[in-house]
């Protein structure tokens, strides 16, 4: 690891050397082909590929390339490169404009890929090549920015321990704060005799000698320094950091503000001569309440950022503590973390599922809303899967553990939020860049501000350079800037997981609030994605129970889906049906068996007219039911035509409500089927869709997608199947639905654990919501600072003679930082109309 010398700024830069092991070389020829692309890179010195130890070593000049463009002269090569990723938390990150200073000192240590700093979650996410990066050395660099690392956030942290951290980290700042404040108030006493409400403690003051005033003064100044050392610390430590670094942040403005004052103040107090008469004024109360107020600011923010990523720790709290467990023939209680998989576990009524797994043995009801954000409970039977932290509702079962530790669904949840709260929109970017150049700015204006109040100001001008100048300093808010964004994220993402709805990172938040077309894949995403027995039509002299006991009956041996689809509609409506004493499936026509003492035939027309069967009576059912979708059968006993059964691909329950909610918000909803123009337009019907593309090959579903955005629309793309991926990912944003295939949640942007669509509807609204309160913090720091800093510089004293005090610049800059957290935490009692009780019982009233 390299020391901190090395990778902090310095004339000369030394060559690096890297390690890189790499994915999926298999052949030697492989080895030459990977050095010629790193070879290429300008700035590499050289490289060499081992193939029998799978890795590449580089050595390079970090002056003229980084280990990314090494990386991707090695993806261009056809291989990738190994990498592992550590969080970090870092104490008491409160600056939002040294988040991008935080971050390109980590991207310098040799082995990091890439760093993402977020001051929501005072968190550093740390991507990174196995066996070149350690903690220690993670911690060095961050420490060499001036702040502490606490700890290695590991994957299944406890709650308890970062709430504990917030609450240590809160007492802390409180302590320094009451601090701060007992010493301010004795020193407003003294340097503030004649205001009002502090009268009587000054009639003492107001009658001693001028000499004694001066040693109150000096004594005064003296009290401000344990302040500043103690309850100010971290700003002056901030400040040389920064300083060392070439780099400057809100710590730097603080700490310039306060040490003018004191400095300013000190000499007044010693060498009051050569100040004007009555000028030599101390101002040693704005280093002391400046400070006070900014700390005070600081633990608030504390408190509630907190609060706004309290949706990672409902999760990780939803963790099952124990599991009663089979062990050799017997029933033991273990800690969850010792659960392994294959274990039997054993669930009653009332408990929670501590890993995931499969039934075994009994039946239940489960509440699984805490994962899917269905509130209803799902049945479970034997080889039914059971997701950890669920609640079992009704009966005992027994099920053997799948997936434990890291790899629970809950575990992966909780993962992939984390890894979202730690992530940049692409408008957090844009504000990382801005914050990097305000903070120059201001105290260019500073400056600025000092030499016109010094040369055309009135007497005693000095004095009023000094405070003015000091005042700008310590208005100024790059944190209220760098905060808006982030925490908006924090809240936004930590709301969706809330319901089920799972964000990858920021930009696919952003651009989800963007979204102008969404488009549906039918099957799975639209419809339940199995064939459900959905219309039994008897022809006259047969009932309903008798024609769905024959059909049924018949299809018994079937292990045809449609055959199944009826068998089980009968079960259902609790209809009897018995094995068939014979039994012979025709391909193409359908099935032919003995029911008792009955023939019966189950297919379409041509068995129908193969049989010579009547079917005149039925024709038109069967006309209709097509129509509308269905795959409809006929139906036969003895001879004669005994009715219909229909069987189709059921649309959800909430699938109507969701796209309505998604047309009410403006979006354009599209259907993508492969199913015939005719079953497409009629489910369209149902769920009232009026765009539909039928008949689309899986290998066309991409290229559908691709033809949507090209007209500079942003567009969403709802699948659940392996055919699905390629769309998901040719989309602006994907959608998976959290029942479908791994491959399509791997490949979407937000996953959808619950198989409703109102998970669409959800995710989208929650966007909207996140950016524009994002929006709103982001514009309310831009015209605090923009306002504030001209008004802090004097600009109202030519017109009203009106001059902003140090002491109300600095709380202002306090209430702006907190102002922006609590505007985040807003997000937090958010209603979305998806998911509203009103959305459900009456006609969608949707915010666009």
């Amino acid at each position: 690891m390299e020391k901190d010398s090395e990778y902090s700024s310095a004339t000369e830069v030394p060559s690096l050397q890297v390690d890189l092991p790499l994915v999926g070389m298999d052949c030697v020829s492989c080895a030459t082909n990977i050095e010629q692309y790193v070879a290429d890179v300008s700035g590499v010195e050289s490289v060499h590929v081992n193939y029998a130890l799978g890795n590449a070593q580089v050595i390079y000049d970090p002056q003229q390339t980084d280990l990314q463009a090494i990386i991707q002269a090695i993806k261009s090569s056809g291989y990738e490169v190994g990498k592992a990723q550590l969080r970090v938390h870092i104490e008491g990150l409160h600056c939002h404009s040294c988040v991008t200073f935080i971050e390109e000192t980590l991207r310098r240590v040799p082995g990091v890929l890439q760093a993402t700093v977020t001051a929501g979650t005072e968190t550093a996410t740390i991507q990174y090549v196995p066996d070149q990066v350690d903690f220690a050395g993670v911690k060095t660099a961050i420490e060499s920015t001036g702040y502490k690392s606490i700890h290695r956030i590991e994957e299944a942290e406890s709650s308890d321990q970062e709430a504990m951290a917030h609450q240590q980290e809160y007492q802390r700042l409180m302590r320094k704060f009451w601090f701060a404040t007992g010493i301010s108030i004795p020193i407003l006493l003294v340097l503030y005799p004649e205001l009002p409400w502090l009268y009587l403690p000054n009639l003492f003051i107001k009658n001693v000698s001028e000499g004694l005033i001066r040693l109150l003064f000096g004594l005064a100044g003296l009290a401000t320094l344990p302040v500043m050392v103690y309850s100010g610390r971290q700003f002056f430590a901030g400040a040389w950091s920064a300083f060392k670094h070439h780099s400057s942040d809100m710590n730097t403005l603080i700490t310039l503000g306060t040490s003018a004052a004191w400095v300013y103040s000190t000499i007044a107090v010693l060498l009051p001569q050569i100040f004007p008469d009555g000028t030599a004024v101390p101002f040693y109360d704005v280093a002391t309440v400046v400070i006070a107020l900014v700390v005070l600011g600081q633990a608030l923010e504390v408190r509630a950022k907190g609060q706004t990523s309290q949706a990672i720790k409902k999760l990780i709290g939803l963790q099952a503590k124990t599991a009663r467990v089979e062990r050799d023939g017997q029933e033991v209680e273990i800690p969850v973390e010792e659960v392994e998989s294959g274990d039997i576990i054993i669930v009653r009524p009332g408990e929670k599922v501590p890993v995931d797994g499969v039934i075994v043995q009994g039946k239940s009801s489960l509440d699984e809303s805490m994962i899917t954000g269905e509130s209803l409970p799902v049945d479970k039977n034997v080889d039914d899967e059971v997701i950890g932290a669920t609640v079992n509702t009704t009966g005992s079962f027994k099920f053997r553990a799948t997936k434990v530790g890291k790899d629970t669904a809950l575990a992966q949840i909780v993962k992939m939020v984390q890894d979202a709260m730690g992530s940049k929109a692409p408008i957090a970017r844009l504000v990382d860049v801005v914050s990097g150049y305000f903070v120059p700015i201001v105290m260019l204006i500073s400056i600025l501000t000092f030499l016109v109040w010094f040369n055309f100001g009135p007497s005693p001008s000095l004095a009023f350079a000094v405070v003015t100048a000091v005042t700008v300093l310590i208005i100024a808010c790059p944190c209220a800037i760098g905060m808006a964004v982030p925490l908006s994220l924090v809240a936004g993402v930590g709301k969706g997981a809330e319901h089920g709805v799972l964000i990858r990172n920021g930009e696919a938040l952003q651009t989800a609030s963007q979204l102008n077309i969404v488009v549906l894949d039918k099957t799975g995403t639209i419809t339940k994605g199995k064939p459900e027995l959905t219309d039994i039509v008897p022809a006259s002299g047969f009932e309903t129970g008798a024609l769905l006991h024959y059909a049924a009956s018949a299809d018994r041996a079937s292990e045809h889906p449609l055959a199944q689809a009826i068998v089980e509609g009968a079960r259902d409506r609790d209809i009897n049906t018995i094995e068939p004493l014979e039994f012979n499936a025709i391909p193409g026509y359908g099935v032919d068996a003995m029911v008792g003492n009955k023939r019966v035939f189950v297919g379409n027309l041509k068995l129908m007219q193969r049989e010579q069967v009547d079917t005149n009576q039925i024709d038109a059912h069967v006309e209709r039911l097509q129509s509308e979708g269905k795959t409809a059968m006929y139906v036969a006993v003895d001879g004669q035509g005994a009715g219909v059964v229909a069987v189709a691909d059921t649309i959800k329950e909430d699938s109507i409500e969701a796209i309505r909610v998604m047309q009410e918000m403006g979006l354009e909803v599209i259907m993508l089927t492969g199913d015939n123009e005719r079953t497409a337009q009629a489910i369209a019907r149902q769920v009232g869709l009026n765009n539909v593309m039928a008949e689309v090959l899986p290998e066309d579903k991409a290229r559908k997608v691709h033809q949507l955005t090209t007209g500079g629309k942003k567009v969403g793309m709802v699948g659940d199947g392996i055919n699905d991926a390629p769309a998901l990912v040719e989309a602006d944003v994907g959608f998976a639905i959290g029942t479908g295939t791994d491959v399509a949640i791997e490949a979407a942007d937000i996953t959808l654990m619950s198989g409703s669509l109102k998970g669409v509807a959800y995710a989208i609204e929650v966007s909207k919501a996140t950016m524009k309160n994002a929006k709103q913090s982001l514009m309310g720091a831009f015209i605090y600072n923009t306002l504030g800093i001209p008004i802090a510089a004097g600009v109202l004293f030519p017109f009203f003679g009106l001059l902003l005090s140090p002491l109300l610049a600095g709380a202002a800059m306090a209430a702006s930082s907190v102002t922006v957290v609590t505007n985040a935490n807003r997000l937090r009692f958010f209603k979305a109309k998806s998911f509203s009780q009103d959305a459900r019982a009456k006609n969608v009233e949707v915010n666009a």
